[in-house]
């Protein structure tokens, strides 16, 4: 039904804002991650939404990119993943980590989720892992996420960097680390004119401690 919001933070809480637009208040239901990176209140935010409309409920759920709000909506259609599951998810990792911990069968980085577990955290792999591409994967790796758009650390970079990027996740994820933290480290590495697989290794390893 809304596609977003953009108005006045009104009101932030571990698991839900208000959001003033036009002298309505909306209650938007977020992730823990989303409500950290909010700005204060008082500022103009964008808010991209997913309406969940049922007999004794109508509720707005939050997110700060599309690709937060897309990946939601195939958490969602995982049986035992409601909205409020897909959030608890959403709040232990970012879409580019779920699309690796997916794509790796990282079953371990997914439970971490409050509520769920590792049955729920596997038929997730199972249920999706079909419908996350490596190359969404990796556009992932060169585009803004949610925390980069909102104070947070991400070199942006073409497909050499998604390779190289790529590739030092993998050796990361050899050498025992999650797919996920392994992704998370990537992604804080300034990618330069001189970077290398190796040096990108080198740097996200010093992110792993």
């Amino acid at each position: 039904m809304y596609a977003y919001l953009k108005g006045t933070l009104e009101e932030i809480t571990e698991d839900n804002i208000v959001i003033e637009v036009g002298n309505i208040g909306y209650n938007v239901k977020v992730s823990t991650t989303t409500a950290d990176l909010l700005p204060g209140i008082g500022n103009e935010i964008k808010i991209y939404t997913y309406t969940l409309v049922r007999e004794d409920t109508f509720s707005l759920y939050g997110f700060l990119t599309r690709d937060d709000l897309e990946i939601f909506k195939k958490l969602i259609t995982v049986n035992g993943i409601g909205p409020k599951g897909g959030l608890a998810i959403l709040s232990v990792m970012n879409a580019d980590a779920l699309r690796f911990a997916i794509m790796a069968g990282d079953a371990k980085a997914i439970a971490k989720a409050p509520g769920v577990g590792n049955k729920t955290a596997e038929r997730v792999i199972l249920d999706l892992r079909d419908k996350i591409s490596l190359e969404d994967t990796l556009r992932g790796l060169g585009e803004p996420s949610s925390a980069a758009l909102h104070g947070g650390t991400l070199s942006g970079g073409g497909s050499p960097d998604n390779i190289m990027k790529k590739e030092a996740i993998e050796a990361l994820v050899a050498l025992g680390y999650s797919a996920s933290d392994a992704t998370t480290a990537v992604k804080k590495v300034e990618v330069t004119e001189d970077t290398t697989v190796e040096s990108i290794l080198k740097a996200a390893l010093k992110y792993m401690f």
